[in-house]
């Protein structure tokens, strides 16, 4: 049996991963949280608690959910379960990372730690980079890139938060515009299966249908009937193009 690497190669493989803050998906998803930081000030959400979301409700477009709901007046049980169906896409995520990075001998409960951590930038840098990194240290190197991510954002959100209201409108604006675009971007790169473009297009439309028709339910209705439709969609065109 492999011996486990000793614990200071772990220290190096955590403090090479920390190194990825400084690569260009890291940069711009700090880009978009100050977005995000301008967007919650605009709605008002109170500094301590958008640091808390940052923390704790690590996908940045299910935080932009969170924050839609509330400005919407939504149920908290719709709001809930509008974020948690918009978390559910982490779930293949996890299971295409996880064998990835673990070892015979890596325990679950660390698995289940940094898992927390996994979202589109986490997963889709560690399933690029990981690969050259010797196994035994995938886990600190995932766990130095994952953890110094957050952190950091958890920090800018604190200090853009203040700064934002300086601002002058058009940066504002740019930056709130950053939050939403970042949504679309990294939904339409990290996806890997056509019903993906179909619900994003869709949705897109719906989204819209919704907020008119049915304000304090928009997200939930749209999620569920775009995501429907585009699977009903797609499948029937499969259908069709394997009857030819």
């Amino acid at each position: 049996m492999t011996a486990e690497p000793d614990p200071q190669s772990q220290i190096h493989w955590f403090l090479l991963g920390m190194r990825g803050i400084f690569s260009l998906p890291a940069i711009i998803l700090m880009l978009s949280f100050v977005g995000f930081a301008a967007f919650t000030a605009e709605a008002k959400v109170p500094v301590e608690q958008v640091m808390f979301m940052t923390g704790i409700v690590w996908a940045l477009p299910a935080k932009v959910i969170l924050v839609g709901s509330m400005l919407s007046d939504a149920h908290v049980a719709t709001a809930f379960l509008a974020v948690t169906l918009s978390s559910v896409r982490m779930m293949p995520m996890v299971a295409a990372l996880v064998p990835e990075i673990r070892t015979r001998r890596t325990p679950t409960f660390l698995l289940l730690v940094i898992s927390h951590f996994v979202a589109i930038t986490a997963w889709v840098f560690a399933m690029q980079k990981v690969r050259e990194v010797p196994r035994g240290g995938r886990v600190a190197f995932f766990a130095g890139f994952g953890v110094t991510l957050t952190l950091s954002n958890v920090v800018l959100v604190g200090l853009a938060y203040g700064a934002v209201s300086e601002f002058p409108p058009l940066v504002s604006g740019c930056l709130f515009f950053l939050t939403p675009v970042y949504f679309l971007t990294s939904i339409w790169i990290s996806a890997r299966h056509q019903v993906i473009y179909w619900a994003l297009g869709i949705g897109l439309v719906l989204g819209y249908v919704f907020a008119v028709i049915a304000p304090q339910y928009d997200i939930l209705l749209t999620g569920l009937v775009g995501g429907t439709l585009a699977w009903w969609g797609e499948r029937a065109l499969r259908r069709r193009e394997a009857a030819r």
